[in-house]
């Protein structure tokens, strides 16, 4: 009995694990937060341990359907969590440089500042929104997951796209971004005031998300290309001091990551115009970067050690 019970676990296991990572593309898309997003993975994984597996007739519809309910539940109790923030709120980075489209058909939904507008959107029109455009779920499908009809469905995602299309700038390919990038962070580094003003466009804006732990750091957006500049400039001295840079793959696109004594402290992504560098995104919250800190720190670890 007790073979058959641990090799049915096994079958549960290995059905799960075929899943795994399109499980948490979906919930990070979903909750902007690569902690939460793995606890509702492994939440997910107590549900499908635990259900008569013997009456599920397709395990990834069900495994899919748990995630995402799971996911709108969150974000339905994030909503409360997030107006007592302290300072800008970005999403918490996930390194990409070996899965670009993290787990799912195609990368969308993925850039940091997708997310930020995803945001806006409600946690129904989020879930369909992301089924549809990054994992290309049929709209039957998507409507037996989220608990609409179909026709509801297609109104939740024509919906989400119009919102979001008439937020989002025309961006600049990946090669002119990641070149704007590196000169942006050469001139914040170098305290360049007239070249920054150079890089960015009029309303630029730049965000330190640090849920107010950091002392002299900006508690909302700074905006305009004017100030920015002066901004970055006027603690380019000791920001930098001791500082190492290197580049970074997050969420699909170039980044660069900033440490002091060896710890990861803090990385910076950008979107851009054809204007400029329309944003200077700063995640500089210890918790948000605890994952990729202890990724990096995983991979730095010798062959051999615990």
């Amino acid at each position: 009995m007790t073979g058959s019970v641990d090799a049915t676990l096994d079958d549960a296991a290995e059905v799960f694990t075929t899943a795994r990572r399109r499980l948490f593309g979906i919930a990070y898309r979903m909750l902007g937060s690569a902690a939460e997003a793995e606890d509702v993975v492994q939440e997910t994984w107590v549900r499908w341990q635990t259900t008569d597996r013997s009456v599920v007739v397709n395990p990834q519809a069900f495994l899919t359907t748990a995630a995402t309910r799971l996911a709108i539940n969150v974000l339905q109790s994030a909503r409360s969590r997030r107006e007592t923030y302290v300072g800008p709120w970005l999403p918490e980075p996930v390194d990409t440089s070996e899965d670009p489209t993290l787990g799912a058909e195609r990368a969308e939904a993925l850039d940091v500042a997708l997310l930020m507008l995803l945001e806006r959107l409600t946690p129904t029109e989020r879930a369909a929104y992301v089924l549809r455009e990054a994992f290309g779920y049929a709209y039957p499908e998507i409507a037996r997951i989220v608990g609409v009809s179909p026709a509801a469905t297609r109104q939740l995602v024509s919906r989400a796209r119009k919102h979001l299309a008439s937020e989002r700038r025309h961006e600049v390919d990946a090669t002119v971004r990641r070149e704007l990038l590196a000169a942006f962070l050469a001139a914040a580094r170098a305290g360049d005031v007239e070249r920054l003003e150079q890089l960015l466009a009029e309303d630029a804006v730049s965000r330190v998300d640090s849920n107010g732990g950091i002392k002299h750091v900006a508690r909302v957006a700074v905006v305009g290309r004017a100030k920015v500049a002066r901004v970055l400039s006027s603690f380019a001295e000791t920001f930098w001091a001791n500082t190492s840079v290197f580049p970074l793959m997050l969420n699909g696109e170039a980044a660069f990551g900033f440490e002091r004594d060896g710890e990861l402290f803090g990385v910076l992504s950008i979107t851009a115009s054809d204007q400029g560098v329309q944003e200077a995104l700063w995640q500089m919250n210890p918790e948000k970067l605890e994952l990729l800190r202890r990724a990096r720190e995983g991979r730095a670890a010798p062959e051999g050690s615990s």
